[in-house]
């Protein structure tokens, strides 16, 4: 019996990654940012998925389909773009994954220590359980709210965290959210820690004495649970109504659904595509969410964070066409306070964060992304976070689950410093 039940685990793994055999993924390395445009134009033209965002500066990750393998290596032989190769067997490698995560639950079972969402990748069950956790110890100053149910009819939750309840006008509300890209796995740990450090383990008053926080760490939950379930890969939600294609290919971005510049850079108009815009702006209940409380807290709000992964960034408006904010001093000072406080508890596996404009830094611009959302509609201080990802020269899809609580922590001093600063920055003016 205990053999049927291993032979059946291993069958269901390797059926799990079937969908990845014969994807091949490449180191890719522009030096220039010519390189990066033409890197950046092959998302549509060849279908390339950049798990990990290029720079000039630092290699990316390029994820290619069997079918167009041979085009995008003559791309990149005319063009002079350094590349090697990353993964010669994308499914193999998951399967390996697969078996780490698996370790790392293990370590915890034979310690008899609860597994907390900030310690693994976690499935949304045990991250909703701990929220319900916290809101059940914490009543005086934790509210859970389900912000309403996303497509396929999982609830989307939030924690409003104050001592008093959301009441005193004068205080300022931070508001974060993650996982609007569902494969994005290191992102909601980042965000229940955020919960943990403002509720289970407050070291500095003031953080509820001056502030009220909103925490939402996983704002698209279908998606999420089809990235564990069936493809590891997967980016959109996962909605059939767009169009007579969406059955077939279900799904849209939703950091290009919101409604800033909506469908007109850095997005597709394809249904198949992973950065389709949707079929009008905010066409997604889980996008409409984000921006309901947005809006409920317009007047409040002076730090919004939506985090995401891969590539040690942290990027500021407009990403449509890299201009600047009238606010960009601000926006690029508390940047900069949020990388140093980041770097100073970093491991040195991990690159330093580079902080800018979305478009400059990225090298191509994305239009209807939630950072420049956010700030058109009057909230000062917006960043998209793009945590770290691979280890240099280390292959794999997301990092070791050892690195998830390291990553958590650096990622909370960041937004700490960033909240206080913030403040200090709005009351100025």
């Amino acid at each position: 019996m205990r053999e049927w039940i291993l032979v059946s685990l291993c069958a269901v793994a390797f059926a799990k990654h079937e969908i990845y055999s014969g994807w091949k993924s490449y180191y890719v390395a522009p030096a220039s940012q010519e390189q990066l445009s033409i890197l950046g134009s092959l998302e549509s033209k060849l279908d390339v998925d950049y798990f990990v965002r290029p720079r000039v500066d630092r290699e990316g990750v390029a994820l290619v389909k069997p079918q167009y393998q041979e085009e995008f290596l003559n791309v990149l032989a005319n063009e002079e773009i350094s590349h090697r190769v990353h993964s010669e067997d994308i499914k193999s490698q998951l399967d390996i994954e697969d078996e780490l995560i698996e370790a790392r639950h293990a370590e915890f079972r034979a310690r008899s220590t609860p597994e907390k969402p900030y310690d693994n990748y976690l499935r949304l069950d045990a991250i909703y359980n701990y929220m319900d956790e916290v809101a059940a110890n914490y009543p005086n100053i934790v509210k859970q709210v389900t912000a309403g149910r996303s497509f396929e009819g999982r609830p989307v939750k939030y924690l409003k965290i104050s001592s008093t309840n959301f009441e005193d006008r004068s205080k300022s509300i931070i508001f974060v959210d993650a996982t609007l890209h569902a494969r994005e796995w290191i992102t909601p740990p980042a965000a229940v820690y955020a919960i943990h450090k403002l509720v289970e383990n407050r070291t500095d008053p003031e953080l509820l004495d001056k502030f009220d926080w909103i925490i939402m760490p996983v704002a698209n939950p279908d998606g999420y649970e089809f990235s564990h379930t069936n493809e590891r890969f997967w980016r959109k939600t996962r909605s059939t109504d767009q169009s007579p294609l969406s059955v077939m290919c279900p799904g849209v971005d939703g950091n290009r659904n919101f409604d800033i510049h909506w469908g007109t850079v850095g997005t597709s108009n394809n249904p198949c595509s992973d950065t389709y815009g949707g079929s009008k702006p905010f066409s997604e209940i889980e996008t409409r969410l984000v921006r309901d409380v947005l809006e409920e807290n317009l007047s409040r709000i002076i730090l919004y964070i939506t985090i995401h992964s891969y590539g040690s960034m942290i990027l500021y408006p407009w990403g449509h066409d890299g201009s600047l904010s009238n606010n960009a001093l601000g926006l690029h000072t508390v940047g900069i306070a949020m990388a140093d406080a980041i770097f100073a508890k970093t491991l040195p596996v991990f690159s330093r964060y580079r902080v800018g404009n979305s478009l400059l830094v990225i090298g191509y611009g994305a239009s209807g992304a939630a950072e420049d959302y956010a700030h058109s509609v009057g909230v000062p201080l917006t960043y998209t976070y793009e945590l770290p990802g691979l280890r240099r020269g280390v292959q794999g899809f997301h990092l070791d689950p050892r690195y998830v609580r390291p990553v958590a922590e650096e990622t909370w001093e960041g937004i700490y410093v960033g909240a206080k600063r913030a403040r200090a920055i709005v009351r100025s003016k």
